[in-house]
């Protein structure tokens, strides 16, 4: 398909009959930025790697890992990464972090930003009280490079949906500080064009759970050339060079490329899950995917507005989604829940994602749905 502009006359006819299952659940979805709507070929494509299962029993391995490369070589594409390979799949982004982590010898000092997700924030926490890591957070607004071994960074931020600002600067500074960069893209890949060859970055953690569809599971580590020889303890027999030959040299040899990255006996369905909707996202252009997104933020927002709501995260310096500031963020989502708007929170932030799939008038309800669901606490303050 060659998309021209996202018009929703466009998406009824040529979208959203791939989205069938998914359009018929009742109620209005606007938790885009957390799960994402799986298409309806994905069911299609997991029982097909079943079936492999029950008809090949053992030979299906060669189905599983060609869909694994598959997987590797789309999320390259979405990227930017130089070549396949540079994309490790992995079950989380923190199993992502912890192998990169596990890379270091000694005691390595970390600078991450305290807008970190708690995925990552907890395990590099665990990893300060554990002795294994100096930890140090900075303000992501206001990010400072510190001497330090190993930068983490969100590039759009998960509470407020901010996009990171100076990433180009700060990477330029790391790499003159001889430090070593990870970044955390998962609110960034789909949403926003991504070039990692182009930023040069190290390291880059990302999956598909959200904006690319693909479920739980289907996650990835972004590994440079110039790191595919760095050894980490996080291995396996699948990183071995020459899998199948059991041969057991000492010392261990590693995979050529990016696979001296991959670890034990993989998960086969998760890369299979995810492939239908790396492919619409490609196929659709993460370019125009953005400008459809900022589209409907600023209508979400119009709407909000005209209701006297006002919403952040409208403009270009945002992420997919709208929040809400309010000290009662997980009651109000509740209370949307009960009038059939998904929506989530975070803290004092009240999220709202809408995308392809969300029709125009959905928008107008949500609205007018927020609208009612903020009265209580009107009442309360007029009482």
């Amino acid at each position: 398909m060659s998309a021209p502009r996202l018009d929703e006359a466009f998406l009824r006819e040529r979208v959203w009959p791939r989205f069938s299952r998914a359009m018929s659940r009742p109620g209005i979805y606007l938790a885009n930025h957390s799960l994402g709507r799986p298409p309806d070929r994905m069911a299609d494509d997991v029982r097909v790697a079943l079936d492999a299962w029950y008809r090949e029993m053992g030979d299906a391995w060669d189905a599983w890992l060609a869909a694994r490369e598959r997987f590797r070589e789309l999320t390259a594409r979405l990227v930017g990464a130089p070549s396949p390979d540079c994309i490790v799949p992995k079950t989380s982004a923190g199993q992502g972090l912890r192998a990169v982590l596990n890379s270091f010898p000694g005691m390595p000092r970390v600078l991450a930003t305290d807008e970190e997700f708690d995925s990552l924030d907890f395990i590099l926490r665990v990893y300060r009280q554990q002795g294994r890591i100096r930890l140090k957070a900075s303000s992501f607004d206001a990010f400072r490079l510190e001497p330090c071994d190993l930068v983490v960074l969100s590039t759009v931020a998960f509470r407020t949906g901010k996009v990171f600002q100076q990433l180009e600067s700060i990477l330029a500074e790391a790499r003159r500080a001889k430090a070593l960069v990870l970044l955390d893209v998962y609110h960034h890949a789909g949403v926003l064009p991504l070039d990692l060859a182009a930023l040069d970055v190290d390291f880059a953690v990302g999956g598909s759970y959200k904006y690319l569809r693909g479920g739980p599971g289907a996650c990835w580590l972004y590994v440079h050339p110039r790191h595919h020889a760095r050894v980490t303890l996080d291995t396996g027999w699948f990183a071995k060079k020459d899998v199948f030959g059991y041969r057991r040299p000492d010392p261990p040899e590693f995979a050529a490329g990016g696979d001296a990255w991959l670890e034990s006996t993989p998960p086969v369905l998760a890369p299979v899950q995810a492939l239908a909707g790396l492919e619409i996202t490609l196929e659709l252009g993460v370019e125009r995917l953005r400008e459809h997104g900022l589209a409907q933020k600023k209508r979400l927002a119009s709407l909000l507005a005209e209701r006297g709501i006002k919403a952040q995260g409208a403009d270009e310096q945002h992420g997919a989604f709208l929040t809400l500031v309010r000290g009662d963020a997980a009651q109000l989502a509740a209370r949307l829940g009960d009038a059939g708007i998904k929506v989530d929170a975070r803290g004092d932030y009240l999220r709202l994602c809408p995308d392809i799939l969300t029709p125009e008038e959905e928008l107008g309800r949500a609205a007018a749905a927020l609208e009612e669901a903020l009265r209580p606490a009107i009442s309360r303050r007029g009482a």
